[in-house]
């Protein structure tokens, strides 16, 4: 890994207020993604897999309806390129001679798809495209199954029903058995939305302990958190202003982090709870990975920003699709997670995933 990046410590010491919390203290990775040029030698989100050359790439064999969204990867990408030059140079012209010649050949492909009336053989079914890729030795968290040591998650960039969302694929492999690696693997003919096109990014992995969210705790230790009482009496600082729902402190500061992560507790907060069982032995499952919309938000996530980001995450405002919190440009849900679950038995099992 080429940089670092450095959680602040929690504002207050929580099993030093609740001790019985510390039973239920989690380890999670806090992958921390940050745009990049990665190889397919690193562990990224959005970057090159180390595919081998001889195994199909896979793809989504669902229908995909027509979503209106008329944009490639490549042509995402080139918005995204476009939007961070403007914001360098708003004087700058509106199109580069290269921009316009990507711009142009993007719509002529287009038009070429629609006024066939039907999408090209090979778009149907649709390839996926990468989310995120792993190295054990750079989250030593994962427990992959036998002599593998690389997790890839890849995903179809459309919404899939019931949950419309995009549908995720998981994939283990031992690195050494890969000889010759596929070159140029084939891309999605457009995109539902450019949210499901991440940013290539790297990685700086940082180990944390996490404790659940208060949705997750049983009734008596909900209660011993909402105590404002039991706050007072251990002399924490804690603003006053949470006096009525001292829980929202602890959810917001102390419990699971935000951002991309491995391992750790699931960020509840837009449902209650839902467990997830494994299709093939009915095991609880437990969270793999957090795919997340933002590293932190304006309120009191930004708290969890590293302090090698805390200028960036305390500026006054940031263009729309710039802001340092969304470095993946991966957008889920309404600015949501998408947790993916593994079976503790067997990595092998089918995995499942939840927008939460």
């Amino acid at each position: 890994m080429v940089f670092v990046r450095t959680t602040p410590p929690r504002p207050v010491e929580v099993t030093a207020v609740f001790p019985e919390l510390a039973p239920l203290a989690r380890p999670a990775i806090r992958l921390h993604p940050r745009p990049g040029a990665p190889s397919v030698r690193d562990s990224s989100v959005g970057g090159p897999l180390l595919w081998p050359a001889d195994e199909p790439w896979p793809h989504c064999e669902s229908e995909h309806p027509d979503s209106g969204f008329r944009q490639s990867p490549a042509d995402v990408r080139l918005s995204r390129r476009r939007l961070a030059r403007l914001h360098r140079d708003p004087h700058g012209p509106s199109f580069t001679p290269e921009e316009e010649e990507i711009r142009d050949q993007d719509a002529a492909r287009l038009a070429e798809r629609f006024d066939s009336g039907s999408p090209p053989p090979d778009e149907c079914p649709v390839p996926l495209l990468p989310v995120a890729q792993l190295y054990l030795r750079d989250v030593p968290l994962l427990r992959p199954p036998g002599e593998a040591d690389l997790l890839q998650v890849l995903w179809c960039p459309y919404d899939h029903e019931p949950d419309w969302k995009p549908a995720t694929a998981v994939f283990w492999r031992s690195a050494a058995s890969v000889v010759d690696v596929l070159a140029t693997p084939p891309e999605p003919y457009e995109v539902n939305y450019s949210g499901y096109v991440p940013e290539p990014c790297l990685l700086a992995p940082e180990a944390i302990t996490e404790y659940p969210n208060s949705l997750d705790l049983s009734p008596e230790l909900r209660k011993a958190v909402g105590d404002w009482s039991r706050w007072q009496a251990a002399g924490v600082d804690v603003d006053g202003s949470y006096a009525d729902y001292p829980a929202e402190f602890y959810d917001g500061n102390l419990a699971d982090a935000p951002g991309w992560k491995v391992g750790g507790w699931p960020p509840w907060g837009r449902t209650d709870p839902y467990r997830r069982y494994c299709a093939d032995c009915e095991a609880q499952m437990v969270p793999l990975l957090t795919i997340a919309s933002f590293e932190w938000d304006g309120g009191e996530l930004r708290g969890w920003a590293p302090y090698e980001d805390r200028d960036a995450a305390y500026a006054a405002s940031h263009r729309a699709g710039l802001s340092p919190a969304q470095p993946t440009k991966v957008e889920v849900g309404s600015t949501d997670n998408m947790q993916l679950y593994v079976c503790p038995t067997s990595p092998e099992h089918p995995h499942t995933d939840l927008i939460q």
